[in-house]
């Protein structure tokens, strides 16, 4: 039986890791129970649910890459639907570029706390001018995509930036050389068909224009993304995170200031959640982006039409059309064909 200590997680297999960690260091647990001749519950419990979050990331860990990089992007989708739903709100009632930069500085006060405990050091990046260049173009996609959100229906404003996989997985074959398998294409081609279903209704009406725009911002976060991926390679997830907050607050700073109005205190509060959101978010994204490549995890993100569409429902009265129904289900019908796909890689 492995001793703990003997073992890293890099040299060992994840079936071997799972062993040792689950053949030695749940001793302690199960020790501290034993303690004495009368264990009180609060004991009991408090040992159960750490052996039951300790097995699920080790049930985390045995999972391919591919896998645990698709679940780490979905898990972000939900998190950015969230963070879409508060900024849109606010959106409403003040100045889209405003918002834009409050947002991201709110996200970097909400990620100042952990730079502080941890140290600078742990946040200095390998890579300063891919850190700018990145929070550069994702600054350009953001003003594209806050000047179209007031005037979008949430599940419409999801759809549209489900193009950006396209785009993403087109610079991950050209620029990133991730060998291109024809399922996954495949499966963004129907993703993408679904979108169409979704958007197309749309593009003739009066408020046409706005889809368009916002659609602009699609391949500028695809680049971000792809520079994201490229920066995995020499940064920690908290570093890419910490940078992208500040130089996007920096660059958004000259417009946010063109029509300053002083939010309320909920606008306010609204902010701080959004802040940590968005950065809790981009974690989850620059996970699922360090462990898996990036096509392999596009498909995931048609999901996010579900959830926007529950939300904008919830929070706006916005009622899904049947063409947005319809289109979610030929999404979520490629989602789940291509991750059975990718089961087997």
């Amino acid at each position: 039986m492995p001793r703990a200590g003997s073992f890293s997680a890099s040299s060992q297999s994840p079936r071997l890791v799972c062993q040792a960690y689950t053949g030695t260091l749940h001793a302690p647990i199960f020790q501290s129970v034993r303690v004495g001749t009368a264990p009180s519950l609060t004991r009991r419990a408090m040992a159960r649910m750490a052996l039951a979050r300790r097995h699920a990331r080790m049930r985390m860990f045995l999972l391919p890459p591919v896998w645990r990089g698709m679940l780490w992007v979905a898990a972000s989708g939900v998190v950015f639907t969230l963070l879409n739903t508060i900024v849109r709100d606010i959106t409403l009632s003040l100045d889209p570029f405003q918002a834009q930069f409050l947002r991201y500085l709110a996200g970097t006060l909400v990620i100042l706390p952990l730079v502080l405990r941890q140290g600078y050091a742990a946040y200095r990046p390998v890579n300063m001018a891919g850190q700018w260049w990145r929070g550069a173009v994702h600054t350009l996609g953001l003003v594209f995509w806050f000047a179209a959100l007031p005037r979008i229906g949430l599940a419409d404003m999801t759809a549209i930036g489900f193009t950006g996989p396209i785009f993403i997985m087109i610079g991950a074959a050209w620029f990133l050389g991730e060998k291109m398998y024809a399922d996954r294409w495949i499966a963004a081609m129907f993703g993408f068909a679904g979108v169409l279903v979704v958007v197309g209704p749309h593009l003739s009406a009066s408020g046409g224009i706005y889809f368009l725009v916002m659609l602009a911002s699609s391949p500028l976060f695809a680049a971000s993304f792809l520079l994201t991926k490229s920066l995995t390679r020499t940064e920690s997830a908290g570093a890419i995170v910490l940078w992208q907050a500040i130089s996007v607050t920096l660059l958004s700073l000259p417009l946010g200031l063109l029509h300053w109005t002083d939010p309320t205190p909920m606008q306010w509060l609204g902010f701080l959640a959004a802040g940590f959101l968005g950065s809790a978010a981009h974690y989850l994204l620059t996970r699922g982006f360090r462990v898996a490549d990036i096509s392999a995890t596009q498909t995931l993100r048609f999901l996010d039409l579900i959830w926007a569409s529950l939300m904008g429902w919830l929070v706006f009265s916005d009622v899904p059309s049947h063409s947005t129904i319809l289109g979610a289900m030929v999404i979520l019908a490629s989602t789940v064909w291509i991750a059975q796909r990718e089961r087997g890689r």
